[in-house]
């Protein structure tokens, strides 16, 4: 390479290169602050799936101190933060495969492993071996759960969930200790919590449908009368918050099995029909 000529560098000072058309400056600065604003709405929804994960660590840690009233709201908590992350990046159009993937992983932690634990400490501590192996057996169905709809966001309808979502398991162990929140001490209500927790286990990786609600269009005239019942439903939750919401999770867990019930009694009553 050639150094420049002391008159070359002479007549760049003297003459400097005309400065770039103000247009074309503020086309550069405005795809600068458009990059900075993509950036943050990326981050934004992975801000929540961190307050998700961080529920589901307090929730552990209160499990353990045995404040257990606490541990199961931060559950809840954590599935609010939740369905907010997901929502949030569809409408900043931030979506990526990073942030499924994390949220999957923040979603073991609240949903598999945190009620798992409360569970245990609650009322399946005095059972020993069997109760660890329980709350062991929900936090396998749990991540198994999240492996296949990580593996069928895809290929499958987006109005039903194949098999029991797991925020809706570890909501209904955690609104069970809403309703009850002091340390189970009678073995009947042990046994009844180690057989709950073993059904929801069956239940997350079972090929029951659920209902994902996500085809609901709240704008079409005939489905107006769902308003009056959502504000009547908030109002029951405002009035008894731990009764309703256990009731309202026991019902969306049963409804899966009724479900298939149904639909096996009314194929057999076609096919009595036609015979």
């Amino acid at each position: 390479m050639t150094r420049k000529s002391e008159s070359d560098e002479e007549n760049s000072l003297l003459f400097p290169p005309p400065d770039p058309p103000a247009g074309s400056r503020q086309r550069r600065l405005g795809a600068r602050a458009r990059a900075r604003l993509s950036r943050g709405l990326f981050i934004l929804p992975t801000l929540f799936t961190v307050g998700n994960l961080f529920c589901g660590y307090l929730s552990v840690w209160s499990s353990i101190r045995g404040t257990f009233q606490t541990a199961a709201i931060l559950i809840i908590a954590a599935a609010v933060l939740d369905m907010l992350d997901g929502r949030i990046a569809r409408l900043t159009n931030s979506t990526s495969r990073f942030g499924e993937e994390y949220d999957s992983l923040a979603d073991l932690v609240s949903f598999g492993i945190a009620p798992a634990v409360l569970a245990y400490s609650w009322g399946l501590a005095d059972f020993h071996r069997l109760g660890w192996m329980a709350s062991f057996l929900f936090v396998v169905c749990g991540s198994m759960r999240l492996a296949r709809f990580n593996i069928q966001t895809r290929v499958t309808d987006k109005k039903y969930f194949i098999g029991l979502p797991i925020p809706a398991a570890a909501g209904t162990i955690a609104t069970l200790v809403l309703a009850t929140p002091e340390r189970l001490v009678s073995r009947f209500w042990m046994a009844g919590l180690l057989a709950l927790t073993v059904v929801l286990s069956y239940l997350m990786i079972s090929t029951l449908r659920y209902r994902s609600f996500k085809d609901l269009d709240l704008r079409r005239q005939r489905r107006a009368w769902i308003l009056p019942v959502i504000a009547l439903v908030f109002a029951v939750i405002a009035y008894r918050p731990a009764v309703t919401l256990l009731a309202l999770a026991l019902l969306y867990a049963a409804s899966g099995p009724v479900a298939r019930a149904l639909s096996f009694v009314r194929e057999r009553g076609g096919k009595s029909k036609a015979a």
